[in-house]
């Protein structure tokens, strides 16, 4: 890395106009170059007849509402001068719906904005945390500040309870028999590793005491987000992770307040999450309450779960293959096939895909109008090889997922493309307006 002017004195030093020639006559560069391989393009792809599934829409349709589930960010420069200082901002919502008032919309040569509104029945939640060079008053380093202020925003109420009691009846699987204790990783205070905590030495407050330092150990630490902080260079990595985690949480937080409430209602609801069903980085180790929670729900009462993707390799797959797949089917990828056409590997049946990091399975969905999704659904264990009969719900989610197309967008779906638009954060104007907003705020 070269050398920058910072006062205007000096030039600037830049690179070096032939050092590339060095790269390509090394033997060891052009020896690594022969042992790369590329995926398959879609003329190479051969899909077994055993993957393919004809989808049979269900009538009369279980579902009557959807909740979908969406969350964005954008991170902000309140000090541009050394040393520079930034923060995020996140925002969430839970947009819910009738599927009457939609197939309503179809009926009609003219939607009326009054008709569009109850599309948009929306519950918006935000959240902030520092991202560099920025502490909380009563925390020493950046990432005690994080650790906090996630903290903070579970233990907020939200729709008449916290998602700090909904992590708890996840983290413990309440929903079942109970576990008694979580071990996790590493203390955010001293951190020595393995630390259990025991369920009956939780405080009222959802904290713990570390047994080796005796620090302080939150609830929500149990996302290991506090491993992935660097107090120097910042918390730049752990963006994406909190928001598909929090994302998740609020699934499972109005999953908890419908069985608390009336869980018939489950048997006709179809929950919608914008991604694939999975825990990424340093939270993956939460798939496995979730994958619990999955089969619980599946065995006692009902759950209708999709994550839909929009971006990725697996969306690039499915638009190479589109023309090979007829209308109206269902193509189940299995560990052979993701690791052959899909993500550039060897497919090892002891280490399936996502085996670590998700609590469903992937398929490619075309509709009988030709719209392709990349759906993931919940299943109740890691399997190399799924069938279609380890998909429960299957034939009544997708009949539904078709239902809520939206022309707007390539393969897009009405909820997930509504809840988007009033959630996500552009980077003109709202990123700037928010870092005016926070600056402001800041130096007051």
């Amino acid at each position: 890395m070269g050398y920058t002017s910072k006062r205007g004195r000096r030039p600037s030093e830049y690179a070096s106009k032939s050092a590339h020639s060095h790269i390509i006559q090394d033997d060891t560069v052009q020896d690594f170059l022969l042992q790369c391989r590329l995926p398959t393009t879609s003329g190479e792809v051969e899909i077994d007849d055993e993957q393919r599934v004809l989808y049979v829409p269900v009538e009369p349709n279980p579902i009557k509402h959807v909740i979908t589930v969406d969350g964005g960010y954008t991170e902000v420069a309140v000090r541009s001068e050394f040393p520079s200082a930034t923060i995020c901002f996140f925002q969430f919502g839970a947009l819910f719906f009738s599927v009457e008032d939609l197939e309503k919309l179809e009926d009609v040569p003219f939607i009326d904005p009054a008709d569009m509104s109850k599309l948009k029945k929306i519950e918006r939640f935000k959240f902030t945390i520092p991202v560099r060079n920025v502490t909380l008053h009563d925390q020493n380093t950046l990432t005690h500040s994080i650790r906090k202020a996630l903290y903070d925003f579970f233990m907020r109420d939200l729709e008449g309870d916290t998602l700090m009691a909904s992590l708890r009846w996840l983290v413990f699987e309440e929903f079942g028999g109970g576990i008694d204790q979580w071990v996790l990783a590493s203390c955010p205070v001293c951190s020595v590793g393995s630390i259990p905590l025991l369920r009956k030495e939780m405080a009222p407050a959802f904290v713990f005491t570390c047994p080796h330092c005796n620090g302080q150990v939150f609830l929500t630490d149990v996302f290991r987000i506090h491993e992935a902080v660097d107090d120097e260079l910042g918390a730049g990595g752990v963006l994406g992770y909190v928001t598909t985690t929090i994302e998740q949480l609020l699934l499972v937080h109005l999953i908890r307040l419908i069985l608390n409430t009336k869980a018939a209602l489950l048997k006709h609801i179809l929950f919608v999450k914008d991604g694939p069903l999975a825990f990424f980085g340093q939270t993956a180790n939460m798939h496995q309450p979730m994958r619990s929670l999955v089969s619980f729900l599946f065995s006692k009462h009902a759950l209708y779960l999709a994550g839909l993707e929009k971006s990725g390799p697996f969306v690039e797959h499915a638009d190479e293959i589109a023309d090979l797949l007829n209308k109206g089917t269902i193509l189940i990828l299995t560990n052979d096939y993701i690791y052959k056409y899909v993500i550039p590997g060897k497919a090892d049946p002891k280490n399936p895909y996502g085996r670590s990091t998700y609590y469903g399975n992937k398929l490619i969905f075309k509709t009988r109008g030709g719209g392709v999704y990349v759906v993931t659904l919940p299943t109740e264990k890691v399997n190399a090889s799924p069938k279609i009969a380890d998909f429960p719900n299957v034939m009544a989610t997708l009949t539904n997922i078709e239902k809520l197309r939206c022309d707007m967008y390539d393969s897009a779906l009405v909820p997930v493309a509504l809840v988007n638009k009033l959630v996500s954060l552009a980077d003109h104007p709202s990123s700037r307006i928010l870092q005016k907003f926070a600056i402001g705020a800041i130096t007051q």
